[in-house]
């Protein structure tokens, strides 16, 4: 048989005949004690507690053990640890794999959480963080430190969406840094966009929040690891208490059967939209990574297999506050919240020295108030309307 294509593999990961026990999808299996009809029963589950047996509740159930094989086809890692959010699984991944007087090297276009999380309690713990330019490339082996233990990635980046030469980045840190953790946020592709670990990448995290749950009704957070990392990650997370329900791993591996279908639409409709936004008078830039002329946009065409709805865009002006009221408050489609890769469609706009107090190794260079959209699954001629009447709010 040929191999499958992405499509037939995410209706099929994780469905096995143990986790679906004669239905159509896995089971929903609450528990936390787990009983054992005999004394070599447990002695077997617990030899074998960390390869998908059932032992106690904290360490899984069928409904996570079928979510964490889907996780880990899909990714190509060796094992997949689940968490209760994105930011979670971005914590205690780090968490795993630093210790006192440690480095951490993180991109300067990271998730402000991620930032946070390595100054305000990694710096407590005494692991220093410092960053470096996301377009950077090769040139990431010129701030590798002796005690650089972890390089953290993201991209896109977040909100500014710079694609990294992610083969190159890897290669020189292999080369200057073989006992580096290779680390990336890797939720806009939805972990199956970009394959991180084909790419040489240790751990594969994402907010499963957005697009594998896919109706912002949900949290959860994914790592992958590859074998060289997948033993240290999964027995931290278990000392660390991290944990997810059943209820919400069913709903994960429920988002997973219509993940392609969903991003085929987020896709087209935000690249749509995105090339409309590219020629209005009131548009500086757009950052789109499937754009020519977006930063990284040659190494997305080269690495990525496809796009996601989230982007960001810069208008020509700075609005002031009565005009940035006005244009957020009367959107009819594009609701504000924070997340995205939901089916709705969402809109949150940054001021150009907002942007910059998130850029601590470097401010912008733009002038106007950056706009980031996530386009979701509604009629694309009604989202570029509900635009269209903001520009003129703004006109």
């Amino acid at each position: 048989m040929t191999e499958k294509h992405i499509e037939t593999t995410l209706i099929n990961a994780g469905r096995g005949k143990r986790y679906t026990q004669g239905s159509v999808n896995s089971v929903i299996q609450r528990a936390s004690s787990l009983v054992f009809e005999s004394v070599e029963a447990k002695k077997h589950a617990a030899a074998n507690r960390a390869k998908g047996e059932l032992f106690y509740g904290r360490r899984g159930t069928l409904t996570h053990f079928s979510l964490q094989e889907a996780m880990c086809e899909l990714e190509g890692g060796a094992g997949c640890a689940l968490f209760p959010c994105g930011a979670a699984a971005v914590a205690n991944t780090l968490l795993a794999f630093v210790e006192q007087g440690d480095h951490v090297l993180l991109t300067n276009s990271a998730y402000e959480p991620t930032q946070d999380f390595c100054t305000k309690i990694l710096g407590k713990l005494g692991v220093a963080t410092s960053w470096f330019d996301p377009l950077i490339g090769a040139d990431i082996a010129t701030l590798i430190q002796p005690n650089t233990r972890v390089v953290f990635l993201e991209s896109p980046g977040s909100i500014t969406m710079e694609v990294h030469d992610v083969p190159a980045i890897v290669e020189a840190v292999r080369r200057v840094a073989p006992q580096a953790i290779i680390m990336i946020d890797n939720t806009w592709a939805a972990g199956i966009l970009f394959r991180a670990l084909d790419f040489g990448v240790d751990i594969s995290i994402q907010a499963g929040t957005k697009y594998l749950i896919g109706h912002s009704d949900g949290m959860v957070g994914t790592a992958v690891a590859n074998e060289r990392c997948w033993p240290q990650l999964r027995e931290n997370a278990y000392l660390m208490g991290q944990m997810l329900d059943a209820d919400t791993a069913y709903m994960t591996s429920r988002g997973l059967r219509t993940l392609g279908v969903r991003l085929r639409q987020h896709e087209e409709s935000s690249l749509k939209i995105a090339e409309w936004l590219s020629q209005h008078p009131q548009v500086a830039r757009v950052n789109h990574p499937a754009l020519p002329g977006s930063k990284g946009h040659e190494f997305w065409k080269r690495d990525f297999t496809g796009s996601s709805g989230l982007f960001s865009f810069i208008l020509k002006k700075r609005l002031n506050e009565t005009e940035f009221a006005s244009y957020l408050d009367n959107f009819h489609y594009f609701s504000m919240a924070y997340s995205w890769g939901g089916y709705e469609s969402l809109i949150l706009a940054n001021q150009p020295e907002e942007i910059a107090a998130l850029r601590p190794a470097g401010g912008v260079d733009f002038t106007g108030t950056l706009v980031r959209v996530h386009i979701g699954l509604e009629n694309v001629d009604d989202l570029i309307a509900d635009l269209e009447a903001g520009f003129q709010r703004i006109a």
